[in-house]
């Protein structure tokens, strides 16, 4: 008799994916590899959406209008509407979301968002922080405690709309402490960057960029914290690796482009870089002389790395910076040089469309159309957006985020189905906290999930918040996978590029520890004896209840397949489940049924895993 344990019930996910990667309803499924090409591929796509897809509303792709005003507040018109929309602005959707939202307007829930305070970072790491009488400062809770803080405030914080838009900051404006130095043993240094990301992550993008140039984790992780002058006796030249990733990556890119993101072309064709290695030789001398804030730091009692960075004008080069067309005069100051070369870089024509464009990557679809890159820079340059109700937002300043959100959320591009065109990959951080959402989880507590404080690893989710392994973050957002279907239509899949072999059935297996609840298995005594060992002060009996899922409506749905399955199509796919896959699903779930006579629990288990692993639910729509 077919047995429904763990390894059975992975076995069946693993088919029902690899069933579909061939693509449903007898097509390849491009949707499954989304994405016009990133502001580093060099590539222009206007071929943007499919006309003939209707949007949840009744509004088809082509009724793309000229400006950025959104679509009349129909967002939260119905369940599906409102669950499509809480997947790009939030972690993930709740079913009380959808009782209260459902039919109200979505305008009052952007702006309700804006005003609630920030659930910050570094409150937690004071809470993990040993005593200064302590025997040993260091313990594993501790130095894990930035991440103990991200999956709190990812599945439980009210600030949702904030918490996601920080996330989608920190894939950009990349810091990781996955180095195994300072920035792994000292967790104020990478609590105090998330929390700049947090603070933010509604300001102005120009501000962000001066807190970002300040930050001791910024300054260590791309090694221009203690930056020297040159020296042209002993041949010393100021560090470049900042200069270099705040212009590549932060802000302009590499080559010239059009306010939709394009690149620009001569009349031969050709793209036209924007700068030389003696753009970058100019600019690291402006970040010289930055350090730590050893004086404040003494004086208040609070960590350097948690403090901004001073400047220190005798280690500051005195030398002329030349730039971007620009130059900084020689004798200019650390302060003034710093502000000068930011201004400077800011107001470059780039930043509107680069940016723009891979939050939208980053939110909503891989692939949008010039158009809608277009609408969004404009809300980004204009500094306001207006909102389905016709609320007006930002302040009029370049670089508004909250504009900027605003236009991307509520675009006509990203409240429409976009057909093959549209959709982006689910990266795995984000179907764990949909799980979390989703299904009401209680004891919220990841100080007692060992599991989540590193999930790089193949064998689970192969990414981990603000542990990238490079500043090019896990994915870049030109990534097309070699001879796949998305790279024969000219479209990009970032997220793709930490998707294989492994990490597929990592995830899955993944998924299935926290879905079933084997975390309450655990051997207590055993893990206690592991605290003990590492110093780290929890009572292991609390973490048999950490993480555990409340499947009561769906148990509830148990004996009606149709009807548990369209539960989870509207909670976790927002409708987006075909009927291939739903048949699929529901002839598995019968025969396990049939075969097993499974307790409902089990059944419920068995039917979120197929559909957290269905390739409809891993594409984003």
């Amino acid at each position: 008799m077919f047995r429904l344990t763990p390894l059975n019930i992975l076995l069946l996910c693993l088919c029902m994916s690899l069933t579909g990667c061939g693509g449903s309803d007898g097509s390849q499924n491009t949707a499954n590899n989304p994405v016009p090409s990133s502001p580093d591929s060099g590539n222009s796509n206007n071929g943007g959406t499919d006309n003939d897809a209707q949007n949840n509303n009744g509004g088809s792709i082509g009724d793309t209008p000229d400006d950025n005003t959104p679509l009349a507040d129909q967002t939260f018109a119905t369940p599906i509407s409102t669950s499509r929309f809480l997947q790009q602005a939030t972690f993930g959707t709740r079913p009380e979301d959808l009782a209260s939202l459902t039919g109200k307007s979505a305008s009052d829930w952007f702006t309700a968002q804006l005003k609630l305070p920030p659930s910050l970072i570094m409150p937690v790491v004071s809470e993990f922080t040993p005593p200064p009488t302590a025997e040993d400062d260091f313990n594993a809770l501790y130095i894990e405690s930035t991440s103990v803080a991200f999956w709190r405030n990812a599945i439980a914080g009210e600030d949702q709309l904030r918490q996601r838009m920080a996330f989608a900051l920190s894939e950009i404006l990349v810091v990781s402490n996955a180095g195994g130095e300072e920035l792994t043993d000292i967790p104020e240094a990478v609590a105090s960057y998330q929390d700049i990301l947090i603070q933010h992550a509604f300001g102005n993008y120009r501000e962000l960029l001066e807190a970002v140039t300040y930050s001791p984790a910024m300054g260590f992780y791309l090694t221009y914290m203690g930056n020297l002058k040159g020296d042209e006796v002993t041949g010393r030249m100021p560090d470049e690796n900042y200069a270099r990733e705040l212009l590549q990556l932060f802000t302009v890119g590499v080559v010239a482009l059009n306010p939709d993101g394009t690149p620009k072309r001569d009349q031969s064709g050709a793209v036209k870089e924007l700068y030389t290695n003696q753009d970058i030789t100019g600019l690291a001398r402006v970040f010289t002389g930055l350090d730590m804030d050893y004086e404040t730091s003494e004086e208040t009692e609070v960590n350097e790395f948690a403090l901004p960075m001073a400047v220190y004008p005798q280690n500051h080069s005195e030398q002329s910076k030349r730039f971007l067309g620009t130059t900084i005069a020689a004798g200019t100051g650390p302060k003034a040089s710093v502000t000068q070369a930011l201004d400077h870089i800011f107001a470059h024509p780039n930043v509107p469309p680069f940016v723009s464009k891979q939050l939208i990557q980053r939110l909503v679809m891989s692939n949008p159309s010039p158009d809608y890159v277009a609408r969004v820079a404009s809300a980004f340059s204009s500094g306001h957006a207006t909102l389905p109700d016709g609320t007006t937002v930002g302040d009029g300043s370049r670089g508004d985020l909250t504009a900027t959100l605003a236009a991307i959320l509520f675009d006509s591009e990203a409240r429409a189905s976009a057909g093959v065109r549209g959709g982006k990959i689910r990266e795995p951080i984000l179907r764990f906290t949909q799980w979390a959402r989703a299904f009401a989880i209680k004891n919220i507590t990841p100080e007692y999930q060992e599991m989540l404080w590193d999930t790089r690893g193949a064998g689970m989710l192969g990414q981990h918040p603000y542990r990238s392994p490079s500043v090019f973050n896990f994915f870049r957002p030109g990534y097309t996978a070699p001879g796949s279907v998305s790279a024969s239509n000219d479209l990009v899949a970032p997220e793709l590029q930490i998707t294989n072999a492994s990490t597929i059935t990592g995830y899955a297996n993944f998924m299935t520890y926290y879905i079933t609840g084997l975390q309450q298995e655990v051997d207590v005594e055993d893990l206690q004896a592991v605290y003990d060992e590492e110093n780290i002060p929890l009572n292991a009996e609390n973490a048999v209840e950490s993480f555990l899922a409340s499947y009561d409506a769906e148990q509830a749905l148990a004996g009606d397949s149709d009807a548990l399955i369209n539960r989870l199509d509207l909670l976790l796919c927002a409708g987006q489940l075909s009927a291939t896959s739903k048949q699929q699903i529901k002839q598995i779930l019968q025969t396990v049924a049939q075969n097993d006579e499974a307790e409902p629990l089990r059944l419920v288990h068995l039917a979120i895993l197929l559909v957290m692993t269905s390739p409809d639910y891993l594409v984003q729509k």
